[in-house]
């Protein structure tokens, strides 16, 4: 036997026993020009499984109207919100597409689209549907890909040594050097009488780089011999 539907002149008069819908309270699925509330048991284990079967929370935008509320905003006469059965959840921490897919794998029936107001209607039949639909919502950001001096940080020519690991610092010393002008083009003129000394100062790091390796394959051997 299904649990009763009640109504309660005030969302605060539902006892603590009786409310089992763990991520919605009464004030949420109250009227919001009332505040009372008629508890449809069988709505609220639907809106509960649709939110747990999404992982992600549902605004309620509006849930159940007392029949002077549906008149003061204008709902449909036989509105299902009067029921306790309908609920207008908001979108915007949701894809409307992928929305409406779960709420009919739990059992709402009806759906009205609101696209100009962020919210989609549902409720608990009968099946039908009104509205416009949702605009196609943009595609997710491609995967980004990462700069070239990240990629050459992680080449096994850099992690190796000799003039080749050194070239490879070099490369990235002047990639940096030309992203950094071009994300601040306001600075090339200033900078343009320094750019010579910018390519010695990499020659001579390469050159430091090579001496190091040179020193280190010689300290190597050295250690070996003993």
């Amino acid at each position: 036997m299904s649990d009763p539907i009640r109504t309660f002149r005030h969302f605060r008069d539902v006892p603590d026993g009786l409310w089992r819908w763990k991520n919605f309270s009464p004030s949420e699925i109250a009227c919001r020009g009332t505040g009372q509330l008629k508890l449809h048991p069988e709505a609220l284990d639907r809106l509960q499984a649709l939110r747990d079967r999404l992982g992600k929370p549902l605004i309620v935008r509006s849930a159940y109207r007392s029949p002077q509320h549906n008149r003061n905003v204008g709902g449909a006469p036989r509105s299902k919100h009067m029921d306790g059965t309908a609920f207008d959840i908001a979108m915007s921490n949701h894809d409307p597409v992928t929305f409406a897919e779960a709420a009919r794998a739990v059992g709402f029936l009806g759906f009205g689209t609101y696209p100009r107001s962020g919210f989609m209607h549902i409720d608990l039949g009968p099946a039908r549907s009104w509205g416009e639909p949702f605009p196609v919502r943009a595609a997710g950001f491609a995967p980004e890909t990462r700069p070239a001096r990240e990629t050459i940080a992680q080449s096994r020519t850099l992690k190796g040594t000799g003039a080749a690991g050194v070239a490879t610092v070099g490369a990235a010393g002047v990639e940096v050097a030309q992203e950094v002008l071009a994300e601040a083009q306001g600075a090339v003129l200033p900078l343009v009488p320094y750019l010579d000394t910018l390519r010695w100062l990499f020659i001579a790091l390469a050159l430091a780089g090579i001496t190091v390796a040179v020193w280190a394959r010689v300290d190597d051997w050295k250690k070996g011999l003993h």
